[in-house]
């Protein structure tokens, strides 16, 4: 059986993110052309106390939900970009970055795929518990980066309801949500 074979890789810019356009041959013969977005692979994480039944979120601006949609601002799960090291260190980075938190033992989800039709960004979702000891620092993100994030910390209860209510409009934090769900339902009783 023949396979999908890359002709070729058009750069067409390259900032923070690459575009290209990949002319691929499918098994049949056909080229096609697809516009592909690269940024490299991310990690997520949610934060949860399993004591105080809280979990840490993160609020900020987005530019691509304002020109699309007009929102000021994203509720979601910490998370960034694998620069160096592997999941694990970038999860605990950007917990320490975005939320203060220090974080220790991180529960693996899954690795996907957040837009397979354009994107190239593998994501790597974690569920982490801390205490509140864990909150060494004031979060907020990287001041030269611009990210003027605001720290979150609610009621699992009032998370799970945002999620049962279509409220949780980032899918990386709804994933995480359900999964906080299906793998620690003890965290759900009063």
């Amino acid at each position: 059986m023949k396979k999908h074979e890359l002709v070729s890789l058009d750069e067409k810019h390259k900032g923070w993110a690459s575009l290209s356009v990949a002319h691929i041959r499918l098994p049949d013969g056909k080229v096609i052309a697809r516009e592909i977005e690269d940024h490299g692979s991310a990690v997520a994480v949610l934060p949860y106390d399993p004591q105080r039944k809280t979990v840490v979120l993160v609020e900020q601006f987005r530019p691509a939900p304002f020109l699309a949609g007009g929102e000021e601002q994203t509720l979601e799960v910490v998370a960034g970009i694998i620069d160096e090291g592997d999941s694990v260190v970038a999860a605990r980075r950007e917990a320490l970055e975005e939320a203060g938190l220090q974080l220790g033992a991180l529960e693996y989800v899954a690795t996907t795929w957040t837009m397979p039709g354009i994107s190239t960004e593998r994501l790597t979702l974690y569920l982490a518990p801390y205490t509140t000891s864990d909150r060494i620092a004031a979060g907020g993100g990287v001041a030269a980066e611009d990210e003027n994030i605001r720290v979150i910390e609610m009621a699992i209860a009032d998370f799970l309801t945002l999620m049962a209510a279509g409220e949780l409009v980032d899918m990386k934090t709804l994933a995480l949500a359900q999964a906080l769900q299906l793998r620690h339902p003890e965290l759900l009783c009063a």
